[in-house]
């Protein structure tokens, strides 16, 4: 997935719509509505999302990324 718009960065507090896991993705429907799922529940919708037209901000490459190490 790919971001396609700009929008405050997602937090612990950000929950998916459809389990309620931690949210990676937000979706922004053309009507204004607003959806959010985690990685998985992002990647099972993907398609129908695309052909929607839908935003997606998709931030699940933290998912990855290996934090910086700082040695004092």
């Amino acid at each position: 997935m790919t971001t396609l718009t700009a929008t405050a960065p997602l937090d612990a507090l950000d929950r998916c719509d459809r389990c309620g896991a931690q949210a990676y993705v937000r979706v922004t429907l053309g009507g204004g509505g607003e959806l959010l799922f985690c990685a998985h529940h992002a990647r099972q919708h993907e398609d129908k999302l695309r052909e929607l037209e839908a935003d997606i901000h998709d931030e699940s490459a933290r998912l990855t990324d290996k934090p910086e190490v700082v040695v004092d």
